[in-house]
């Protein structure tokens, strides 16, 4: 799994006041935020096109920037690499067209829209998107774009400080989160990621296979993805993912919905134990955890009488 990649503080400011704009041109709409009425304010089109049969690629691509050049002199090129790295969906500037993997299971599609949103609302990526080879192709380069857009379909979909205000307002829980979800009209998952971002402690969530059952694969095939809070990284450095999945396993039990909660302890940096109060729902495909910092741990001696 990679590490997260966060944001410096100018940018997330500049791609959240350029969000901020499009919310007070659709008149600050409250939850769900409507896809279609922004691709409508920003003259957006989204079509869909089939990863198995591309014939929507192929008409449109000798049209496409990439910002690789050799991709335009041999359009075939950037239809292998969607093949090759599975794209699930592209954004394309000169077209202002989204385009879509119809194969995609349709609960991503949201999320998947608002990414490209996001990349047209950002001015610097329609740039990217027809400079310089070296730069489209650097690693590091598609990684902070991708955070941006990320961050960019994220402010969105939540309505930036909607959710924060609504998610504080009460005890948080993996109710509150279930809540939430249907109330911004967004996937499980994705607002769980949304609230481990938002609490102001130490916190983190997973989504992962399920904790009871046996796998032969390795421990890191295990966890699709492992979702640390800032200050948990700063304070939790050497809590591993694979940590946290086992000790689900000594409580959570077989089944769907809500599968266990209890309470584990993990060590800080300084040597510390804390404890950290862990809820797990299990939807059939994914099972999704929260974990959130409650105290410092204080053993309990037991003194003989």
């Amino acid at each position: 799994m990679a590490a997260p990649h966060i944001l410096d503080e100018r940018t997330a400011r500049d791609i959240d006041a350029v969000v901020s704009k499009l919310l007070r041109d659709l008149g600050n709409p409250g939850p769900p935020v409507q896809l279609d009425l922004i691709r409508e304010v920003l003259a957006l089109d989204r079509k869909y096109y089939s990863s198995s049969d591309t014939s929507l690629l192929e008409e449109t691509i000798h049209r496409i920037r990439v910002g690789a050049k050799q991709a335009i002199q041999r359009p075939g090129l950037l239809l292998d690499i969607i093949r090759h790295r599975k794209l699930s969906a592209l954004w394309v500037p000169d077209r202002r067209r989204i385009l879509i993997d119809a194969e995609l299971p349709t609960v991503k599609h949201r999320w998947t829209e608002a990414h490209e949103i996001g990349h047209s609302l950002i001015p610097w990526h329609a740039e990217m998107a027809h400079g310089d080879n070296e730069l489209t192709l650097s690693l590091a380069c598609e990684q902070q774009i991708e955070a941006e857009a990320n961050f960019a379909a994220s402010r969105l979909l939540f309505l930036q400080d909607s959710f924060r205000e609504r998610l504080l307002s009460g005890d948080v829980t993996f109710g509150r989160v279930r809540a939430l979800s249907r109330e911004f009209g967004n996937t499980m998952t994705s607002t769980l990621w949304r609230t481990v971002e938002t609490m102001p402690g130490s916190a983190f969530g997973m989504v992962s296979r399920h904790p009871r059952e046996r796998y032969g694969s390795p421990p890191g095939e295990w966890i699709q993805h492992f979702i640390p809070s800032n200050l948990f990284l700063e304070r939790f450095p050497s809590v591993s993912a694979e940590q946290i999945f086992r000790a689900l396993g000594t409580f959570c039990r077989r089944g769907k919905g809500p599968i266990g909660q209890d309470e584990i302890v993990l060590i800080d940096a300084l040597g510390q134990p804390h404890e950290f109060f862990v809820e797990s729902f299990y939807n059939g495909h994914q099972a999704l955890t929260l974990g959130l910092h409650r105290r410092v741990h204080i053993p309990i001696v037991v003194v003989p009488r």
